[in-house]
């Protein structure tokens, strides 16, 4: 006995989107597929997407999870290095939390208040690492230059535009227009225009890989929740990565 991939959709509380995504990174293959072209899924089919979804739900990332299912990873260990990330952001919202607290008792109070305690928890720097290991201490450099000569003014403008673009992709991932359409599309060519704005990346260097950094960028959306996040899940984020890979290829 199987089932359409409609089907295991409505039963798993998912989307047909987000199953087909899980089969093109290996996690979840179909038990066959007919000769209409849609994917069933059978009983053991079922019980792996159980164990993605558990896993998903206890904050697991797609490689991750990928690992676990493979067996090259135990279930412990990965649960493990999430949980540290975990312990590090409630350090960091606990620090934020006391920083505000600060700024509202000195406001109440006419006190004065240093400008380090206004902003402990705020620190944009905390992503060097990962950005260093993802695309070179000179991007970092670069880009965190970029950052800080903004001022905070500039700084917030950016985080605005940010935000909107974010809406505006949430948006259209839940009217369901398709990745190739028109509105999408202007919202892909909005998206790389963006990234242009940021030094330190291929998208701002002449003669870089753009197309790769894109296509790149748009499966790190969705393989990564922090990024999934800003366009309200992985759904959205697969809907990112889609309308993002149709206007590279056409484009770029």
């Amino acid at each position: 006995m199987d089932w359409s991939i409609q089907e295991v959709a409505r039963l798993a509380g998912t989307t047909s989107r987000t199953l087909r995504h899980y089969d093109d990174l290996g996690l979840l293959p179909p038990s066959r597929v007919g000769a209409n072209g849609y994917r069933y899924y059978d009983r053991a089919a079922l019980v792996r997407l159980q164990r993605i979804l558990l896993l998903r739900d206890l904050g697991l990332g797609l490689p991750a999870i990928a690992d676990v299912l493979d067996g090259q990873r135990s279930e412990v260990r990965a649960l493990a290095g999430h949980l540290e990330w975990l312990r590090q952001e409630r350090e960091r919202l606990a620090r934020q939390i006391a920083s505000v607290e600060k700024t509202m008792h000195a406001l109440e109070g006419d006190e004065q208040i240093m400008a380090h305690e206004m902003f402990d928890g705020f620190d944009h720097t905390q992503y060097r690492e990962e950005v260093e290991q993802r695309w070179g201490a000179d991007a970092y450099a670069r880009s965190d230059r970029w950052w800080r000569g903004l001022g905070a003014d500039g700084q917030r403008e950016w985080k605005a535009g940010a935000e909107a673009l974010g809406r505006d992709w949430i948006a259209a991932a839940e009217s369901s227009v398709a990745p190739d359409s028109e509105t999408a599309q202007a919202l892909a060519a909005r998206h790389v225009e963006w990234l242009r704005g940021i030094p330190g990346t291929p998208a701002a260097m002449p003669g870089g890989d753009l197309k790769g950094y894109v296509v790149g960028l748009g499966e790190m959306y969705v393989a990564d929740e922090r990024f999934a996040a800003n366009y309200g899940g992985e759904a959205g984020a697969t809907f990112v990565r889609d309308a993002l890979r149709v206007y590279a290829e056409a484009n770029l």
